[in-house]
């Protein structure tokens, strides 16, 4: 893991975050910049840089993260008014922290 890398230093405890869910794979916590009423990260434990450095042994972590979403907007109260999954890759995709993340977002005023 990267010293230098913000959601490892999370997912460490080096950076106090209040979790709403955590088990041995990832962590789940609020956007400090929110873009909707919810917004959510979802962080995988392990490193990885970005989309494209996933490599073939990646793969279960990318479906939890999908599991995990689900599980998240049906906690959030979200999941039948609908929700955003969002993968920011690279700068140029609006990928401002380099630890693969995937948002869920909602809330927006129908």
């Amino acid at each position: 893991m990267p010293s230098d890398c913000l959601f490892c230093k999370i997912v460490n405890r080096d950076v106090p975050t209040r979790f709403l869910y955590e088990d041995d794979d990832y962590v789940v916590f609020r956007d400090i910049k929110p873009a909707a009423k919810v917004h959510l990260l979802l962080v995988p434990k392990k490193h990885i840089r970005s989309i494209n450095d996933l490599q073939k042994e990646d793969e279960s972590i990318i479906s939890g993260l999908f599991m995990l979403a689900r599980d998240m907007a049906k906690d959030q109260g979200v999941n039948n008014s609908g929700y955003k999954l969002l993968f920011n890759v690279e700068k140029g995709g609006g990928q401002v922290i380099f630890h693969i993340h995937l948002h869920l977002i909602s809330g927006w005023k129908k």
